[in-house]
Protein backbone atom coordinates (compact mmCIF):
# COMPACT_ATOMS: atom_id res chain seq x y z
CA UNK A 1 0.00 0.00 0.00
CA UNK A 2 1.12 3.52 -0.67
CA UNK A 3 0.64 6.72 1.07
CA UNK A 4 0.65 10.39 -0.56
CA UNK A 5 1.14 13.51 1.53
CA UNK A 6 -0.49 16.10 0.43
CA UNK A 7 -4.32 16.95 0.76
CA UNK A 8 -5.88 15.22 3.69
CA UNK A 9 -8.96 14.16 3.11
CA UNK A 10 -11.25 15.02 5.67
CA UNK A 11 -12.97 12.26 7.98
CA UNK A 12 -13.80 12.09 11.62
CA UNK A 13 -12.64 8.40 11.87
CA UNK A 14 -8.77 9.02 10.79
CA UNK A 15 -7.69 8.62 13.87
CA UNK A 16 -9.79 5.80 15.44
CA UNK A 17 -7.90 4.50 18.13
CA UNK A 18 -7.80 0.49 18.96
CA UNK A 19 -6.94 0.01 22.65
CA UNK A 20 -7.03 -3.98 24.20
CA UNK A 21 -8.52 -4.04 27.95
CA UNK A 22 -6.90 -4.89 30.76
CA UNK A 23 -5.51 -8.03 32.07
CA UNK A 24 -8.15 -8.43 34.50
CA UNK A 25 -11.30 -7.73 32.44
CA UNK A 26 -10.32 -10.08 30.15
CA UNK A 27 -11.78 -13.98 30.60
CA UNK A 28 -9.06 -16.84 31.35
CA UNK A 29 -8.77 -20.30 31.02
CA UNK A 30 -10.90 -20.60 27.89
CA UNK A 31 -10.15 -23.42 25.86
CA UNK A 32 -10.59 -22.07 22.14
CA UNK A 33 -11.22 -24.51 19.76
CA UNK A 34 -8.59 -25.62 17.57
CA UNK A 35 -11.02 -26.97 14.45
CA UNK A 36 -9.52 -25.97 10.68
CA UNK A 37 -12.67 -24.12 9.46
CA UNK A 38 -11.94 -20.05 8.79
CA UNK A 39 -15.11 -18.78 11.09
CA UNK A 40 -14.61 -16.16 13.73
CA UNK A 41 -15.58 -18.88 16.66
CA UNK A 42 -17.11 -16.35 18.24
CA UNK A 43 -20.49 -14.55 18.90
CA UNK A 44 -21.57 -11.47 20.94
CA UNK A 45 -24.21 -9.39 21.37
CA UNK A 46 -25.00 -6.53 24.54
CA UNK A 47 -25.73 -9.88 26.90
CA UNK A 48 -23.35 -12.67 26.10
CA UNK A 49 -20.18 -13.89 24.55
CA UNK A 50 -20.23 -17.36 23.14
CA UNK A 51 -16.72 -19.16 22.29
CA UNK A 52 -16.84 -22.71 20.04
CA UNK A 53 -14.17 -24.87 22.50
CA UNK A 54 -12.60 -27.72 22.49
CA UNK A 55 -14.62 -31.11 23.63
CA UNK A 56 -14.26 -34.23 23.60
CA UNK A 57 -16.52 -36.76 22.16
CA UNK A 58 -18.61 -33.78 20.66
CA UNK A 59 -18.73 -30.30 20.24
CA UNK A 60 -19.77 -27.50 22.69
CA UNK A 61 -19.16 -23.90 23.14
CA UNK A 62 -19.04 -21.69 26.08
CA UNK A 63 -21.77 -18.68 26.94
CA UNK A 64 -21.38 -16.15 30.00
CA UNK A 65 -22.47 -13.10 30.44
CA UNK A 66 -20.73 -10.36 28.59
CA UNK A 67 -19.61 -8.80 31.62
CA UNK A 68 -17.82 -11.79 32.54
CA UNK A 69 -13.97 -11.56 33.57
CA UNK A 70 -11.41 -13.21 34.96
CA UNK A 71 -11.21 -17.26 34.83
CA UNK A 72 -13.41 -19.65 33.44
CA UNK A 73 -13.62 -22.47 35.81
CA UNK A 74 -13.48 -26.43 33.55
CA UNK A 75 -17.02 -27.19 35.57
CA UNK A 76 -18.52 -24.20 33.78
CA UNK A 77 -21.93 -25.39 32.11
CA UNK A 78 -21.90 -25.18 28.38
CA UNK A 79 -24.31 -25.84 25.03
CA UNK A 80 -22.86 -29.13 24.51
CA UNK A 81 -26.05 -31.11 22.06
CA UNK A 82 -23.95 -31.18 19.18
CA UNK A 83 -22.51 -35.10 18.19
CA UNK A 84 -19.47 -33.23 16.48
CA UNK A 85 -17.43 -30.57 16.64
CA UNK A 86 -19.45 -26.95 16.19
CA UNK A 87 -18.24 -24.72 13.40
CA UNK A 88 -19.93 -21.66 13.46
CA UNK A 89 -22.66 -20.06 16.01
CA UNK A 90 -24.55 -16.84 15.25
CA UNK A 91 -26.74 -14.84 17.84
CA UNK A 92 -30.33 -14.28 16.68
CA UNK A 93 -30.48 -10.05 15.89
CA UNK A 94 -34.18 -9.76 16.98
CA UNK A 95 -33.74 -11.44 20.47
CA UNK A 96 -30.37 -11.50 22.20
CA UNK A 97 -31.02 -15.11 24.45
CA UNK A 98 -31.11 -16.82 21.36
CA UNK A 99 -27.93 -18.50 19.57
CA UNK A 100 -27.83 -20.97 16.48
CA UNK A 101 -25.30 -23.44 16.20
CA UNK A 102 -23.74 -25.54 12.91
CA UNK A 103 -22.06 -28.77 13.18
CA UNK A 104 -19.98 -31.27 11.68
CA UNK A 105 -22.60 -33.79 12.49
CA UNK A 106 -24.87 -32.35 9.37
CA UNK A 107 -27.41 -30.18 11.64
CA UNK A 108 -28.06 -26.81 13.03
CA UNK A 109 -29.47 -26.15 16.06
CA UNK A 110 -31.23 -23.44 17.96
CA UNK A 111 -31.24 -22.58 21.90
CA UNK A 112 -32.38 -20.33 24.29
CA UNK A 113 -29.91 -19.11 26.91
CA UNK A 114 -31.46 -17.57 30.14
CA UNK A 115 -30.68 -14.26 31.50
CA UNK A 116 -27.66 -14.63 33.49
CA UNK A 117 -25.95 -17.22 31.76
CA UNK A 118 -25.86 -21.31 31.98
CA UNK A 119 -26.42 -22.48 35.34
CA UNK A 120 -26.20 -26.24 33.94
CA UNK A 121 -24.88 -28.10 30.87
CA UNK A 122 -27.44 -27.32 27.90
CA UNK A 123 -28.12 -30.29 26.20
CA UNK A 124 -31.92 -29.74 24.25
CA UNK A 125 -32.32 -27.40 21.66
CA UNK A 126 -35.43 -25.59 21.38
CA UNK A 127 -35.22 -26.20 17.66
CA UNK A 128 -33.42 -28.77 15.52
CA UNK A 129 -33.19 -27.99 11.42
CA UNK A 130 -32.04 -31.15 9.63
CA UNK A 131 -31.41 -30.64 5.96
CA UNK A 132 -27.81 -30.71 5.13
CA UNK A 133 -25.99 -33.86 4.13
CA UNK A 134 -22.68 -32.92 4.76
CA UNK A 135 -21.06 -30.87 7.54
CA UNK A 136 -23.15 -27.08 8.11
CA UNK A 137 -20.29 -24.52 8.41
CA UNK A 138 -22.27 -21.40 7.69
CA UNK A 139 -25.29 -19.39 9.50
CA UNK A 140 -26.46 -15.85 8.49
CA UNK A 141 -29.72 -14.67 10.45
CA UNK A 142 -31.89 -12.30 7.88
CA UNK A 143 -31.43 -8.49 9.33
CA UNK A 144 -35.18 -7.62 9.37
CA UNK A 145 -36.95 -10.91 9.06
CA UNK A 146 -37.68 -12.13 12.65
CA UNK A 147 -37.26 -16.04 12.60
CA UNK A 148 -35.55 -16.09 9.57
CA UNK A 149 -32.20 -18.31 9.61
CA UNK A 150 -30.17 -19.53 6.31
CA UNK A 151 -27.28 -22.04 6.76
CA UNK A 152 -25.31 -23.30 4.11
CA UNK A 153 -23.06 -26.28 4.40
CA UNK A 154 -20.50 -29.21 2.67
CA UNK A 155 -23.06 -30.12 -0.10
CA UNK A 156 -22.76 -27.14 -1.88
CA UNK A 157 -26.63 -26.33 -0.94
CA UNK A 158 -28.16 -22.98 0.96
CA UNK A 159 -31.40 -23.70 3.40
CA UNK A 160 -33.32 -20.87 4.42
CA UNK A 161 -35.72 -21.68 7.35
CA UNK A 162 -38.13 -20.67 9.48
CA UNK A 163 -36.90 -21.20 12.77
CA UNK A 164 -40.51 -20.34 14.60
CA UNK A 165 -41.87 -23.63 12.86
CA UNK A 166 -38.91 -25.56 12.42
CA UNK A 167 -40.12 -25.20 8.56
CA UNK A 168 -37.61 -25.69 5.75
CA UNK A 169 -38.78 -22.85 3.39
CA UNK A 170 -35.88 -22.65 0.77
CA UNK A 171 -33.33 -24.74 -0.54
CA UNK A 172 -30.98 -23.67 -3.40
CA UNK A 173 -29.31 -26.93 -4.60
CA UNK A 174 -28.29 -25.96 -8.03
CA UNK A 175 -26.66 -22.50 -8.11
CA UNK A 176 -23.15 -23.70 -6.60
CA UNK A 177 -20.82 -25.86 -8.13
CA UNK A 178 -17.91 -26.04 -5.23
CA UNK A 179 -17.13 -25.71 -1.86
CA UNK A 180 -19.52 -22.46 -0.44
CA UNK A 181 -16.87 -20.08 1.54
CA UNK A 182 -19.39 -17.59 2.68
CA UNK A 183 -23.15 -15.86 2.59
CA UNK A 184 -24.27 -12.34 3.30
CA UNK A 185 -27.75 -10.90 3.44
CA UNK A 186 -28.37 -7.57 1.75
CA UNK A 187 -29.42 -4.67 3.72
CA UNK A 188 -32.72 -5.54 3.69
CA UNK A 189 -32.47 -9.12 3.17
CA UNK A 190 -34.45 -9.05 -0.10
CA UNK A 191 -30.63 -10.52 -1.34
CA UNK A 192 -27.44 -12.44 -0.92
CA UNK A 193 -24.45 -12.90 -2.03
CA UNK A 194 -21.58 -16.01 -2.02
CA UNK A 195 -18.61 -16.85 -2.66
CA UNK A 196 -17.68 -20.18 -3.99
CA UNK A 197 -14.46 -22.34 -4.70
CA UNK A 198 -15.08 -21.52 -8.32
CA UNK A 199 -13.79 -18.08 -7.53
CA UNK A 200 -17.04 -16.38 -8.39
CA UNK A 201 -19.08 -13.95 -6.79
CA UNK A 202 -22.89 -14.46 -7.19
CA UNK A 203 -25.74 -12.54 -6.02
CA UNK A 204 -29.19 -14.29 -5.40
CA UNK A 205 -33.07 -13.94 -5.11
CA UNK A 206 -33.32 -16.58 -2.22
CA UNK A 207 -36.97 -16.54 -2.50
CA UNK A 208 -37.00 -17.27 -6.62
CA UNK A 209 -33.90 -19.58 -6.29
CA UNK A 210 -32.58 -17.10 -9.24
CA UNK A 211 -29.36 -15.95 -9.53
CA UNK A 212 -29.36 -12.34 -10.43
CA UNK A 213 -25.93 -11.43 -10.76
CA UNK A 214 -22.38 -13.41 -11.66
CA UNK A 215 -18.42 -12.34 -11.59
CA UNK A 216 -15.93 -15.40 -12.47
CA UNK A 217 -12.36 -14.95 -10.65
CA UNK A 218 -13.32 -12.42 -8.24
CA UNK A 219 -9.51 -13.16 -6.83
CA UNK A 220 -7.42 -14.95 -8.68
CA UNK A 221 -5.66 -17.50 -5.94
CA UNK A 222 -7.09 -20.64 -4.34
CA UNK A 223 -7.30 -20.02 -0.99
CA UNK A 224 -10.78 -19.26 0.54
CA UNK A 225 -12.80 -15.77 0.02
CA UNK A 226 -14.92 -13.90 1.96
CA UNK A 227 -18.02 -11.42 0.48
CA UNK A 228 -19.97 -8.62 2.69
CA UNK A 229 -22.64 -6.47 1.34
CA UNK A 230 -22.29 -3.17 1.81
CA UNK A 231 -25.14 -0.92 3.19
CA UNK A 232 -25.54 0.92 -0.04
CA UNK A 233 -25.60 -2.41 -2.33
CA UNK A 234 -22.08 -2.68 -2.74
CA UNK A 235 -20.35 -5.42 -2.36
CA UNK A 236 -16.52 -5.84 -0.66
CA UNK A 237 -14.43 -8.89 -0.95
CA UNK A 238 -11.76 -10.19 0.60
CA UNK A 239 -9.25 -12.91 -1.37
CA UNK A 240 -5.81 -14.28 -2.56
CA UNK A 241 -3.81 -13.07 -5.69
CA UNK A 242 -2.71 -15.27 -8.06
CA UNK A 243 1.41 -14.71 -6.20
CA UNK A 244 -0.85 -15.51 -2.56
CA UNK A 245 -0.84 -11.72 -1.66
CA UNK A 246 -3.64 -10.89 0.62
CA UNK A 247 -6.62 -8.52 -1.08
CA UNK A 248 -9.50 -6.63 -0.80
CA UNK A 249 -11.98 -5.79 -3.75
CA UNK A 250 -14.81 -3.51 -3.51
CA UNK A 251 -17.97 -4.13 -6.76
CA UNK A 252 -20.84 -2.55 -7.66
CA UNK A 253 -23.38 -5.39 -8.66
CA UNK A 254 -24.64 -2.95 -11.44
CA UNK A 255 -21.40 -3.52 -13.16
CA UNK A 256 -19.07 -6.71 -12.26
CA UNK A 257 -17.07 -6.34 -15.10
CA UNK A 258 -14.10 -4.67 -13.49
CA UNK A 259 -13.94 -4.00 -9.47
CA UNK A 260 -14.26 -0.21 -7.90
CA UNK A 261 -11.34 -0.48 -6.01
CA UNK A 262 -8.55 -3.30 -4.85
CA UNK A 263 -6.16 -3.26 -1.82
CA UNK A 264 -3.21 -5.39 -1.71
CA UNK A 265 -2.32 -6.29 2.29
CA UNK A 266 0.50 -9.06 2.43
CA UNK A 267 1.58 -12.64 2.07
CA UNK A 268 0.32 -13.87 4.97
CA UNK A 269 -1.78 -17.49 4.75
CA UNK A 270 -4.87 -16.42 7.18
CA UNK A 271 -7.90 -16.14 5.39
CA UNK A 272 -9.35 -12.34 6.02
CA UNK A 273 -12.78 -12.21 7.62
CA UNK A 274 -14.01 -8.67 6.97
CA UNK A 275 -16.70 -6.94 9.79
CA UNK A 276 -18.85 -4.27 8.49
CA UNK A 277 -20.20 -1.27 10.35
CA UNK A 278 -22.99 0.03 8.58
CA UNK A 279 -23.66 2.87 10.51
CA UNK A 280 -19.55 4.10 10.56
CA UNK A 281 -19.06 2.65 6.58
CA UNK A 282 -16.12 1.15 8.45
CA UNK A 283 -14.47 -2.17 7.49
CA UNK A 284 -12.69 -4.42 9.83
CA UNK A 285 -10.38 -7.20 8.29
CA UNK A 286 -9.00 -9.82 11.11
CA UNK A 287 -7.26 -12.72 9.64
CA UNK A 288 -6.82 -15.84 11.23
CA UNK A 289 -3.62 -16.22 12.92
CA UNK A 290 -2.31 -12.70 12.17
CA UNK A 291 -1.37 -9.82 15.12
CA UNK A 292 -2.85 -7.27 13.14
CA UNK A 293 -6.69 -5.68 12.81
CA UNK A 294 -6.90 -3.52 9.89
CA UNK A 295 -9.34 -0.84 9.66
CA UNK A 296 -10.90 1.00 6.42
CA UNK A 297 -13.73 3.39 5.70
CA UNK A 298 -15.97 2.41 2.67
CA UNK A 299 -16.69 6.86 0.40
CA UNK A 300 -18.29 7.60 -2.36
CA UNK A 301 -14.87 9.38 -2.92
CA UNK A 302 -11.94 8.00 -4.98
CA UNK A 303 -10.35 5.68 -3.98
CA UNK A 304 -13.53 4.28 -2.48
CA UNK A 305 -11.65 2.37 0.53
CA UNK A 306 -9.55 4.27 2.66
CA UNK A 307 -7.33 2.64 5.22
CA UNK A 308 -7.56 4.26 8.37
CA UNK A 309 -4.90 2.47 10.75
CA UNK A 310 -4.02 -1.21 12.45
CA UNK A 311 -4.34 -2.66 15.38
CA UNK A 312 -1.22 -4.52 16.26
CA UNK A 313 -0.72 -6.71 19.13
CA UNK A 314 2.31 -9.75 19.96
CA UNK A 315 -0.46 -12.75 20.10
CA UNK A 316 -1.79 -13.89 16.98
CA UNK A 317 -5.59 -14.15 16.89
CA UNK A 318 -7.17 -17.75 16.56
CA UNK A 319 -10.53 -15.83 16.00
CA UNK A 320 -12.75 -13.17 16.60
CA UNK A 321 -16.37 -11.65 17.96
CA UNK A 322 -17.60 -8.24 16.90
CA UNK A 323 -20.13 -6.85 19.16
CA UNK A 324 -23.27 -5.07 17.81
CA UNK A 325 -23.46 -1.53 17.75
CA UNK A 326 -26.04 -1.79 20.10
CA UNK A 327 -23.31 -3.01 23.20
CA UNK A 328 -20.92 -0.39 22.87
CA UNK A 329 -19.97 2.11 25.25
CA UNK A 330 -21.36 5.72 23.71
CA UNK A 331 -20.03 7.30 27.08
CA UNK A 332 -16.50 6.86 25.98
CA UNK A 333 -16.95 7.50 22.39
CA UNK A 334 -16.40 3.88 21.63
CA UNK A 335 -17.51 3.01 18.03
CA UNK A 336 -16.81 -0.89 17.66
CA UNK A 337 -15.72 -3.58 20.29
CA UNK A 338 -13.84 -6.89 19.33
CA UNK A 339 -13.67 -9.83 21.36
CA UNK A 340 -9.88 -11.46 20.39
CA UNK A 341 -9.81 -15.26 20.78
CA UNK A 342 -6.32 -16.43 22.12
CA UNK A 343 -5.13 -19.70 22.96
CA UNK A 344 -6.50 -19.87 26.29
CA UNK A 345 -7.88 -16.38 26.22
CA UNK A 346 -10.77 -13.84 25.26
CA UNK A 347 -9.22 -10.32 25.04
CA UNK A 348 -11.53 -7.18 24.46
CA UNK A 349 -10.54 -4.39 22.56
CA UNK A 350 -12.05 -1.27 22.04
CA UNK A 351 -12.01 1.16 18.86
CA UNK A 352 -12.57 4.72 19.75
CA UNK A 353 -13.06 8.00 18.40
CA UNK A 354 -10.90 10.67 20.79
CA UNK A 355 -13.41 13.65 21.64
CA UNK A 356 -13.17 15.72 24.51
CA UNK A 357 -16.72 17.08 25.04
CA UNK A 358 -18.45 14.49 27.37
CA UNK A 359 -21.59 15.26 25.40
CA UNK A 360 -23.02 12.53 23.29
CA UNK A 361 -21.56 12.28 19.66
CA UNK A 362 -24.48 12.11 17.35
CA UNK A 363 -22.09 12.53 14.31
CA UNK A 364 -20.77 9.24 15.72
CA UNK A 365 -24.05 7.44 16.44
CA UNK A 366 -26.31 7.27 13.56
CA UNK A 367 -29.50 5.53 14.62
CA UNK A 368 -28.31 1.87 14.23
CA UNK A 369 -30.45 -1.51 13.45
CA UNK A 370 -32.78 -2.35 17.17
CA UNK A 371 -33.41 -5.57 17.88
CA UNK A 372 -37.39 -4.81 16.99
CA UNK A 373 -37.81 -6.75 13.97
CA UNK A 374 -39.82 -4.84 10.53
CA UNK A 375 -40.73 -8.24 9.55
CA UNK A 376 -42.84 -11.54 10.68
CA UNK A 377 -41.44 -14.58 8.83
CA UNK A 378 -44.53 -15.15 7.10
CA UNK A 379 -44.42 -11.60 5.53
CA UNK A 380 -41.26 -12.26 4.07
CA UNK A 381 -41.70 -15.22 2.87
CA UNK A 382 -44.40 -13.86 1.30
CA UNK A 383 -42.81 -11.22 -1.14
CA UNK A 384 -42.30 -8.65 1.53
CA UNK A 385 -39.00 -6.49 2.02
CA UNK A 386 -38.24 -3.88 4.87
CA UNK A 387 -35.62 -2.39 5.90
CA UNK A 388 -33.92 -2.50 9.97
CA UNK A 389 -35.63 -0.50 12.44
CA UNK A 390 -33.40 2.02 13.67
CA UNK A 391 -33.20 3.52 17.57
CA UNK A 392 -31.53 5.87 19.29
CA UNK A 393 -27.90 5.58 21.16
CA UNK A 394 -28.27 8.81 22.93
CA UNK A 395 -28.12 8.20 26.40
CA UNK A 396 -26.77 4.41 25.80
CA UNK A 397 -28.63 1.90 24.71
CA UNK A 398 -30.85 -0.36 27.22
CA UNK A 399 -31.84 -3.45 26.40
CA UNK A 400 -35.72 -4.61 26.67
CA UNK A 401 -36.42 -6.60 29.59
CA UNK A 402 -36.73 -10.19 29.45
CA UNK A 403 -40.31 -11.18 27.77
CA UNK A 404 -41.49 -14.45 29.39
CA UNK A 405 -42.86 -15.85 26.12
CA UNK A 406 -41.64 -18.24 23.53
CA UNK A 407 -39.35 -15.71 21.83
CA UNK A 408 -39.59 -18.48 18.46
CA UNK A 409 -42.98 -18.08 17.70
CA UNK A 410 -43.80 -14.34 16.53
CA UNK A 411 -42.43 -10.66 16.67
CA UNK A 412 -42.35 -9.95 20.50
CA UNK A 413 -45.03 -7.01 20.12
CA UNK A 414 -47.73 -9.81 18.61
CA UNK A 415 -46.73 -12.65 20.70
CA UNK A 416 -50.19 -11.87 22.92
CA UNK A 417 -52.15 -12.43 19.83
CA UNK A 418 -51.42 -16.37 19.87
CA UNK A 419 -55.20 -18.22 19.35
CA UNK A 420 -55.83 -21.49 21.00
CA UNK A 421 -55.13 -20.30 24.38
CA UNK A 422 -57.81 -20.27 27.23
CA UNK A 423 -55.97 -17.82 29.31
CA UNK A 424 -56.34 -14.20 29.75
CA UNK A 425 -53.66 -12.32 26.96
CA UNK A 426 -51.00 -10.38 29.85
CA UNK A 427 -52.06 -7.08 28.80
CA UNK A 428 -55.23 -7.88 30.79
CA UNK A 429 -53.24 -8.42 33.35
CA UNK A 430 -51.18 -5.93 33.29
CA UNK A 431 -54.35 -3.47 32.86
CA UNK A 432 -55.64 -4.89 35.92
CA UNK A 433 -52.47 -4.16 37.77
CA UNK A 434 -52.77 -0.44 36.34
CA UNK A 435 -56.11 0.00 37.60
CA UNK A 436 -55.43 -0.95 41.28
CA UNK A 437 -52.78 1.22 41.01
CA UNK A 438 -54.63 4.40 40.10
CA UNK A 439 -56.32 5.14 42.96
CA UNK A 440 -52.96 5.66 44.90
CA UNK A 441 -52.32 9.10 43.83
CA UNK A 442 -55.64 10.36 44.54
CA UNK A 443 -54.87 9.57 48.29
CA UNK A 444 -51.93 11.42 48.30
CA UNK A 445 -53.47 14.37 46.72
CA UNK A 446 -56.26 14.38 49.66
CA UNK A 447 -53.63 14.39 52.29
CA UNK A 448 -52.45 17.69 50.80
CA UNK A 449 -55.77 19.63 50.13
CA UNK A 450 -55.08 21.33 53.59
CA UNK A 451 -52.26 23.15 52.32
CA UNK A 452 -53.06 24.43 48.68
CA UNK A 453 -50.31 26.55 48.53
CA UNK A 454 -47.43 24.34 48.90
CA UNK A 455 -47.95 22.64 45.30
CA UNK A 456 -48.05 25.98 43.78
CA UNK A 457 -44.59 27.41 45.29
CA UNK A 458 -43.08 23.78 44.41
CA UNK A 459 -44.14 24.23 40.81
CA UNK A 460 -42.56 27.46 40.49
CA UNK A 461 -39.53 26.42 41.79
CA UNK A 462 -39.37 23.88 39.40
CA UNK A 463 -40.17 25.69 36.66
CA UNK A 464 -37.11 27.81 37.74
CA UNK A 465 -34.72 24.65 37.54
CA UNK A 466 -35.89 24.02 34.30
CA UNK A 467 -35.63 27.02 32.64
CA UNK A 468 -32.38 27.57 34.25
CA UNK A 469 -30.91 23.78 33.25
CA UNK A 470 -32.27 24.37 29.70
CA UNK A 471 -30.13 27.75 29.46
CA UNK A 472 -27.14 25.83 31.15
CA UNK A 473 -27.31 23.12 28.41
CA UNK A 474 -27.87 25.77 25.09
CA UNK A 475 -24.39 27.00 26.17
CA UNK A 476 -22.59 23.59 26.84
CA UNK A 477 -23.71 22.88 23.70
CA UNK A 478 -22.65 26.29 22.18
CA UNK A 479 -19.07 25.22 23.47
CA UNK A 480 -19.04 21.80 22.53
CA UNK A 481 -19.91 22.95 19.04
CA UNK A 482 -16.84 25.03 19.12
CA UNK A 483 -14.39 22.90 20.78
CA UNK A 484 -15.20 20.27 17.23
CA UNK A 485 -14.60 23.68 15.24
CA UNK A 486 -11.39 24.01 16.62
CA UNK A 487 -10.53 20.20 16.92
CA UNK A 488 -11.11 20.13 13.40
CA UNK A 489 -8.70 23.11 12.44
CA UNK A 490 -6.27 21.90 14.98
CA UNK A 491 -5.97 18.58 13.06
CA UNK A 492 -5.74 20.33 9.34
CA UNK A 493 -2.45 22.20 10.69
CA UNK A 494 -1.22 19.48 12.36
CA UNK A 495 -1.92 17.58 8.55
CA UNK A 496 -0.41 20.76 6.83
CA UNK A 497 -3.63 21.43 5.01
CA UNK A 498 -4.04 25.37 5.84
Amino acid sequence: MSFRRGVVRQSKFRHVFAQAWKAEHCIDDVRVSRVTWDTGLCAVNPKFIAVIIEAGGGGSFLVVPISKSGRIDQACPTVCGHAAPVLDIQWSPHDDNIIASASEDCTVKVWQIPDGGLTSPMTEPVVNLEGHSKRVGILAWHPTAFNILLTAGCDNVICVWNVGTGELVYQLGDAHPDLIYSVGWNKDGSAICTVCKDKALRVIDPRRGTVLKVKEKVHDGTRPMRAVFLSDGKILTTGFSRMSERQMALWDPKDLSEPMAVQEMDTSNGVLLPFYDPDTNMVYLCGKGDCTIRYFEVTDESPYVHFLSLFSSKEPQRGAGFLSKRGVDVNKCEIARFYKLHERKVEPISMTVPRKSDLFQGDLYPDTAGSEPALLADEWIAGQDAPPLLVSLSGGYSAPPSKHRDPLRSKPKLSSQDSGTGAAPPSAAAAKETEEEVPQPRVATRETDGNSDRPKREEELLNELLAEMKALRAVVLAQSQRIELLERQLARIEDGDV
